[in-house]
């Protein structure tokens, strides 16, 4: 008897959680667009993937509230695309997605995109928003056109830039950053209306723009500060090179590189620094990744102990030539006078016994097993190597 009211329980809690598990309709993209046409209503859309954590959350938190679906259905017409299908792919090459989920408000007569959204949000947020999407003076055809009606006005560049970005990545915000720009003289780049929009808009490299943000730091610290100039010069380089860096793609990678080596800022070339390393590590090209850290470890990983033990553990595993493997001692023993630490004693062990130098692996692994033991930690590594180089 208590078997069967575990079941039936176990049943009656399975239908209560089916019942609030929201499951997309894969309803065709042109037949929704047909309906939506034929209802006179826009077009929602949803894209997402099934392994997308932020995706899930809301199908669970927000797809699953009747009040949200009743409000859709209301007013749009709904599709749920996953991008890596085949019509998810489409849609999602033709509206430039880069983040997940992404929300697309479509007019159906002619595809245009009214409003998008990207990234997960509450409830109460995002019923906000579909309430603007349905609005015509906050979509974006009509702030498009006030904007370009009048280019050189901030107030309505910002409001359409404020809306585009909800939806849209950095390097989509370029195109109406710098027809706004173009409106403004070198000298009224110096503002602080003017820096924002060169924060928030500008990711060319090579842009008159940040050139001249380049050029004249002094001047935009005064309107800004110095360390938001920086973050921007660093904002720059990252989105120049990381591309090339995830797709692996070296060939585009040594030429950009050099662009962003040419700004000449320490900031900047230590960036460029770890990008190299980062890229030779996944690409395996050890001799590169060598001649990177031999010509600039020094200059611009010297104070950072953390780093510079990471350049060891490469030499380390890929290394083998002697001379280098001392450089790499000497970087490790720079890192355990600024931190001195169990890891750090250990990897110089190690790096000593590489070279077969016992004497010193010696010393370094009894520190790291000293170390260890005050911290009450586990030292069996320390351990194991002590007792190989005691078997000598």
């Amino acid at each position: 008897m208590r078997f069967l009211y575990t079941l039936l329980l176990f049943i009656t809690l399975q239908a209560i959680h089916a019942q609030n598990q929201f499951v997309p309709d894969d309803v065709p993209y042109k037949t929704a667009l047909e309906n939506a046409k034929t209802q006179g209503k826009p077009l929602f859309v949803m894209l997402y993937a099934d392994w997308c954590p932020h995706c899930n959350q809301m199908k669970k938190e927000v797809f699953s509230d009747p009040v949200v679906m009743d409000f859709l259905k209301k007013n749009y017409v709904c599709s749920w695309k996953n991008i890596e299908k085949e019509e998810g792919i489409a849609l999602r090459d033709k509206y430039n997605t880069k983040s997940l989920p992404t929300f697309l408000f479509i007019d159906p007569a002619n595809e245009t995109l009214l409003y998008a959204l990207k990234g997960e949000s509450k409830k109460e947020e995002f019923m906000t928003e579909v309430n603007y999407a349905l609005n015509p003076k906050m979509q974006l055809p009509y702030l498009e056109k006030q904007f370009l009606a009048d280019p050189s006005d901030a107030n309505k560049f910002f409001t359409y830039l404020n809306t585009l970005k909800k939806g849209k990545d950095r390097t989509d915000l370029s195109i109406p950053t710098h027809i706004y720009l173009n409106t403004q003289s070198d000298a009224q780049l110096v503002s602080e209306t003017n820096w924002r929009v060169i924060a928030n808009g500008v990711t060319d490299i090579k842009s008159r723009e940040f050139q001249y943000v380049l050029n004249h730091q002094k001047e935009f610290a005064a309107v800004a500060s110095q360390n938001r100039v920086d973050r921007k010069i660093e904002s720059i380089v990252s989105e120049l090179l990381r591309p090339y860096v995830d797709n692996l793609d070296t060939i585009n990678y040594y030429k950009q590189r050099e662009i962003a080596k040419s700004i000449r800022l320490q900031k900047t070339d230590s960036l460029v620094f770890k990008f190299d390393l980062t890229l030779a590590e996944r690409t395996e090209k050890w001799q590169f990744y060598k001649k990177i850290t031999l010509e600039n470890t020094e200059k611009l990983a010297w104070n950072d102990a953390s780093f510079l033990k990471d350049i060891g553990q490469t030499y380390l595993k890929h290394i083998s030539d002697t001379e280098s493997l001392k450089k790499s001692i000497l970087w490790v023993g720079h890192a355990i006078e600024l931190n001195n630490s169990y890891d750090g004693n250990l990897l110089l062990a190690r790096l000593y016994n590489k070279i077969k130098d016992k004497k010193s692996a010696l010393k370094y692994a009894k520190d790291a097993k000293t170390i260890g033991t005050e911290m009450t930690w586990s030292t069996k590594d320390a351990d194991a190597l002590l007792a190989e180089l005691n078997s000598k």
